[in-house]
Parts: structure tokens; C-alpha cells; sequence
């Protein structure tokens, strides 16, 4: 299977430990970061995605916000550059463990985090990756559906 994932959620996946915006989100991120952490690829899509679903339901998601959609453009951006491969709708990503060890110490250096200026996570997030990404429940090894 895959999973649809919008650019800004590339970063949010490198710090997720179960906390988010209802128990409804979390539970439904919770399962992501499973499917992620045991190989399923992800697909690149614009607006809301697989971890947004949940909250599609309230009067006024802000996942349909232009500040969100701003988010995405920076972080699409942020991760081209990183991987040096194009990074928009229609990409397909297989997370392994190279690349999210990539992307979590380019995190930790700073160098993709434009799209994360404003997000009430981000201090969440720093301390996360301040503290080595312990905790995260996106994790790759060799045993975890790759090879």
C-alpha cells in the first residue's frame, strides 16, 4: 500500500511520539508511522493527506488554511534540495533507513526547517530532535520490511 503524505508531512513524520491535535489525529498518525516505520512508500499529494483525515471532519480544518499550503511549498523546497530530487505532487518516496537518518540530521541542523516557522509543534519538535529523535514512532532498521 501506499501513503499519502503533502510535503510539510515529510518533516512532521521525523519527530511524530504520539502527540497531536485530537486523540482521533493521534490514534490515525499512530497507525502511519506504523505502515511508514514497516516500508510502505509514500505518494506525494496536494492538501490534505492521510495523517490530515481525521480532522477533515471539524467546521474549519486548518489543513485547508494557505498558511498549510504555504508549509508544504517550503518544505518541498527544503527536501528537493536535501535529496536532490525533484520533491512535488506525484512523487513517490520510499523512507528508508539512509534517507530518514538524512532528513532527521538535516532537521537537527536546521537545514529543513523554513517550513516550520509559525507551527505550534515546533518547539516540540526541536526538543525531540535535541534529544536524538527518542521516542519517535517512525523508525526504520534493516528487519523492518526492507530487502
Amino acid at each position: 500500500m501506499t501513503i499519502r503524505l503533502r510535503a510539510h508531512h515529510l518533516l512532521c513524520l521525523l519527530t511524530y511520539v504520539g502527540k497531536g491535535y485530537t486523540p482521533a489525529f493521534t490514534a490515525n498518525y499512530d497507525r502511519v508511522a506504523d505502515r511508514l516505520s514497516r516500508g510502505e512508500d509514500i505518494l506525494l499529494v496536494s492538501g490534505p493527506d492521510d495523517v490530515c483525515a481525521p480532522l477533515l471532519d471539524e467546521p474549519e480544518p486548518h489543513c485547508l488554511n494557505e498558511s498549510v499550503v504555504e508549509r508544504d511549498r517550503l518544505a518541498a523546497q527544503d527536501v528537493e534540495e536535501l535529496l536532490a530530487r525533484p520533491i512535488r505532487v506525484g512523487t513517490r518516496l520510499d523512507l528508508d533507513v539512509a534517507m530518514l537518518a538524512r532528513m532527521r540530521r538535516a532537521f537537527s541542523a536546521g537545514r529543513v526547517r523554513k517550513a516550520c516557522g509559525g507551527c505550534e509543534w515546533n518547539e516540540l519538535c526541536s526538543t525531540i530532535a535535541a534529544g536524538g529523535y527518542s521516542g519517535t514512532l517512525v523508525q526504520r532498521s534493516a528487519s523492518s520490511g526492507e530487502g
